[in-house]
């Protein structure tokens, strides 16, 4: 377990390296891009809506400022995460040219249709287990904590599976099953980075301190195991 806590620290450290604030800005700026397009989008929807309806077109522009937010709230990690994979490639690398040069140089970087078949998957993913988790979450409505505790764990077990098999994907060729990470230290670290999510601005960066966090638990196990050529 304490192997998280030290990845997170590593993760922090190196948030400075270009490379890193190459991929935080890209991916930032497209994660907002995403839900400026959504509010663009449901304010036209909304528009014609009120148009049809002979309601007046205002109601539309601020039903539209305030769903935006809940929007964000109830999607950012969904959304966050799918941006994050067609950029984690090169988060993974920069972990392993400054803390793993003997796997940086085995590596094999993903193919653009490889990273958006990653995304679509992760995306598609990402919905179904918080669908899921959405019956047990109304269950829990009348708790006022419970729901938030379903959707935290959800997104932990959701966010340490993504988070390593990024650093994984570089190193294990088509085979999944095989992330050396172990469940526990996946869980924890998830857990973490989800509970970041939560955080204004925090939020914004905790897609990619959990994406070197993740390569840290995955290459340490690989290293420990000799793996390294």
């Amino acid at each position: 377990m304490s192997a998280v806590p030290a990845a997170l620290a590593k993760a922090f450290g190196q948030l400075t390296d270009r490379a890193v604030v190459a991929v935080a800005v890209k991916s930032i700026a497209v994660t907002l891009a995403v839900f400026g397009a959504f509010g663009v989008g449901l304010y036209f929807a909304l528009a014609e809506a009120s148009q049809r309806y002979g309601i007046d077109e205002t109601w539309a522009g601020f039903a539209a400022v305030l769903l935006v937010p809940v929007a964000m709230w109830l999607l950012f990690r969904v959304v966050a995460l799918a941006v994050l994979q067609f950029f984690a490639d090169e988060i993974v690398a920069a972990v392993e040219a400054r803390h793993y040069p003997a796997f940086a140089a085995q590596a094999k970087p993903l193919p653009f249709r490889r990273d958006l078949g990653n995304s679509v998957r992760g995306l598609t993913r990402a919905l179904g287990y918080n669908l899921l988790a959405l019956p047990l979450a109304a269950v829990l409505a009348f708790t006022a904590i419970g729901p938030a505790l379903v959707f935290l764990a959800v997104n932990a077990v959701l966010l340490g599976r993504e988070l390593t098999d990024m650093a994984w994907l570089r190193h294990c060729g088509d085979d999944l099953r095989g992330n050396p990470a172990p469940f526990t230290e996946r869980l924890l670290m998830g857990a973490a980075i989800a509970g970041m999510m939560l955080v204004p601005v925090l939020g914004l960066i905790a897609p990619i301190i959990g994406a070197a966090a993740g390569t840290h638990l995955v290459l340490r196990r690989l290293e420990q195991a000799g793996c390294a050529r």
